[in-house]
């Protein structure tokens, strides 16, 4: 299998997360790609006309779109459990997953609303708006106790994924001092090899 990547997403990061996991990473060859807004890109855009990452295309040629969907794939095909496969905890999971999702989408806005935007063009109250998206997650997150100290499993895969972006993009926001068991959550989850090995790169 091939599994599209750059070691700054926090949506690869998250497949490498849950692949690690189940034991299968040795038969996933990593594909670099870079996909940046208002740059073309029409080799890649021919696997997956959204042009996002990461993209997972399948021994059968199969591609398979979307970071949760290839969790979910990897997880059936490996007899995981890091999905739960029935009832509340299923849909709580998937909840969870969801909002964690949504943070990283309004968190990648942020960063190209500051970043890649130019300058006069730039729309504040946005950027505000959406960056209030993810920390009012956070905040939820931070009272969630069977989240924090629940198996590991896709929702603890995506909060990881969230903090970690947050110190790769936005080292200096804070969330560590407002969040303190969101804190020692990270730090505990850092202890795992699929967790360290895929810290992304210094900013």
């Amino acid at each position: 299998m091939k599994l599209t990547f750059s070691p700054a997403s926090p949506f690869a990061r998250k497949v490498r997360i849950a692949a690690i996991e189940l034991g299968v990473i040795d038969k996933i060859e990593l594909v670099p790609a870079t996909v940046a807004p208002g740059t073309a890109n029409e080799d890649y855009q021919r696997i997956t006309p959204l042009k996002k990452l990461p993209v997972l295309i399948t021994n059968d040629g199969d591609v398979i779109l979307d970071s949760y969907v290839i969790v979910e794939y990897l997880n059936e095909t490996a007899g995981g459990s890091l999905i739960p496969e029935y009832g509340q905890a299923r849909w709580k999971a998937k909840t969870d997953h969801s909002l964690l999702n949504g943070m990283l989408d309004s968190m990648l806005l942020c960063r190209y609303e500051k970043m890649v935007r130019p300058q006069g063009s730039q729309w504040q109250a946005w950027a505000d708006d959406h960056w209030n998206r993810a920390w009012s997650g956070m905040a939820r997150f931070e009272n969630q106790p069977e989240v924090l100290n629940g198996p590991f499993g896709i929702a603890q895969i995506g909060l990881v994924c969230v903090l970690g972006y947050a110190d790769f993009r936005f080292a200096d926001c804070g969330w560590r001092k407002a969040f303190p068991k969101l804190d020692a959550f990270h730090q505990k989850m850092l202890e795992r090899p699929s967790v360290k090995i895929s810290v992304p790169p210094a900013a």
